[in-house]
């Protein structure tokens, strides 16, 4: 059985980044924490935690520590509450999430009604939000939603740095035609095209294919729903322990993809266990 791995698969800049900056943290203070999970990724955050980081969701339970800033970012008026606590921060909030924030910030001090196309009920997304503080903002998830928005003089448009642009373009397309006036920021993180392009490619040519990450991550999600489109037979696990024996019977290729936010050392496993069952 020949294995075919993505050469993008694991992290990705804003997640390598993020991730060392919480090690290196981690190594030279007593007390240090993590508002929300660094990543999506459960078996990093339990590494952290081996080395004293602990995550918190509620601001005011945070005693004399160090705080790190996910990867996601966070919503405006917490990364003020941080601060005005006096508190040391770790800002590893990605470069490409802290463009789409600035981005809405811009779109709504200019009079723009802010559409972010996204999961309303990620992180991310809700961070974005906030930035465009004093407008009137609306999450669309595809061009369904879009389609339901108020028409409006002035419409600007960012995106989850996730989303797919075959999704994003859909819903500037439906923008087009509710407003007099439109502006676009394509804030997709180009690691994301790249994964999406070469996730398609690979599962278009294999008989059954792995992607791994963590549940809660959306981007790998996302690709599990991309290349199951393409081959019926897609997997999405988190770790070896899910991967059935029986999936690969009569099977002479396999994919194998991950998450941004899927460390390298799963990966590896992966593909071992891959070639225990006859890869």
């Amino acid at each position: 059985m020949k294995i075919i791995l993505a050469k993008s698969a694991g992290f990705c800049f804003g997640v390598k980044r993020a991730t060392t900056m919480a090690f290196a943290a981690a190594e030279n203070r007593d007390q240090i924490c993590s508002f929300g999970p660094i990543i999506h990724s459960p078996q990093v955050v339990q590494r952290l935690a081996d080395k004293g980081v602990t995550v918190v969701d509620d601001i005011d339970a945070i005693e004399d520590a160090a705080v790190i800033i996910r990867s996601h970012g966070v919503e405006a008026g917490d990364l003020d509450r941080i601060q005005n606590r006096g508190l040391e921060i770790i800002d590893a909030t990605c470069p490409f999430v802290k463009k789409a924030q600035n981005h809405a910030a811009l779109l709504a001090s200019e009079g723009y009604v802010v559409v972010v196309v996204g999961e309303a009920e990620h992180p991310e997304v809700q961070g974005i939000v906030s930035y465009a503080a004093g407008c009137q903002a609306h999450v669309v998830a595809g061009r369904d939603d879009a389609e339901k928005l108020p028409r409006a003089t002035k419409i600007g448009i960012v995106a989850q740095t996730t989303q797919s642009y075959e999704n994003f373009k859909q819903v500037v397309d439906a923008c087009l035609g509710r407003c007099q006036e439109l502006r676009v920021f394509n804030t997709i993180c180009d690691a994301t095209n790249v994964r999406q392009a070469e996730a398609k490619a690979i599962a278009a040519a294999v008989e059954v294919m792995l992607v791994v990450g963590g549940y809660n991550s959306a981007n790998t999600t996302r690709l599990a729903s991309i290349c199951r489109d393409i081959q019926p037979r897609t997997h999405h696990i988190e770790t070896t322990d899910e991967i059935l024996q029986e999936w690969f019977v009569d099977v002479k290729t396999v994919g194998v993809t991950a998450g941004a936010s899927t460390p390298h050392w799963i990966i590896e496993q992966v593909v071992d266990r891959l070639t225990e069952c006859g890869g």
